[in-house]
């Protein structure tokens, strides 16, 4: 279920076209890095955080739930609070780029700073500074060694693609809350099955699934 918090939004850049400032939208969690603003999906520039379904290593060699700590700290940081982002262009799934800050603090740095997402340095240096402090404190992520989120991901997605028709993985699931893709990290994509008769079908990318009129779960406490 998503995380929904009405706040004032005061709007900035590409926001400032779809309300008026002033206007009191719902900002809503996706995920570890992923926001939703009225009917804007934000992707948070600079960092990675650990996907809803992934663990990580604990200090004591035991695994935690890094991914829902991640949503649950993203929610901590915007709930009941004015939330701005500026306009970094898109991503390739049509989500727009942006560093937000929330009650006057910059969200981006926070999740890296907290050990609750990686810098993500395949694209971007400006969290690097943050991410170094994390690792020296081993905050979060850095209590021990573990899997990065853009790791976990490309494993699960070569296990399922190899077993996945035309090894094309994602699933295109159909409910009441409508058309919904599950990549092979989603934590209910084994439970997830696709009935052709429902309408429902496989696809070989997210970009794919978007396009065709499915949308990614959310994963928001």
């Amino acid at each position: 279920m998503t995380s929904e918090f009405l706040v004032p939004l005061a709007c900035a850049a590409f926001l400032a076209c779809l309300t008026p400032s002033g206007a009191t939208e719902a900002v809503r969690v996706v995920d570890g890095d992923t926001i939703r603003i009225g009917r804007a999906t934000v992707r948070l520039h600079g960092i990675d955080a650990p996907e809803a379904g992934q663990s990580c290593a604990a200090a004591n060699g035991g695994r935690w739930s890094c991914g829902k700590a991640a949503v649950r700290t993203l929610e901590s940081l915007v709930k009941g609070r004015s939330v701005t982002c500026d306009d970094r262009g898109s991503d390739a799934y049509g989500r727009t780029l942006a560093v937000c800050v929330a009650g006057g603090k910059e969200i981006n740095r926070l999740m890296v700073d907290s050990g609750a997402a990686w810098a993500f340095r395949r694209y971007s240096d400006d969290y690097a500074a943050a991410e170094d402090r994390a690792r020296a404190a081993r905050r979060g992520i850095w209590q021990a060694p573990t899997e990065t989120a853009w790791d976990y991901r490309a494993h699960r997605w070569d296990t399922a693609a190899g077993a996945a028709p035309a090894n094309c993985p994602i699933k295109g699931n159909v409910s009441d809350k409508g058309r919904i893709y599950h990549a092979p990290w989603s934590p209910w994509y084994e439970k997830t099955k696709v009935s052709v008769d429902k309408g429902e079908r496989w696809f070989c990318s997210e970009d794919e699934a978007i396009a065709a009129g499915w949308r990614a779960p959310d994963w928001g406490g």
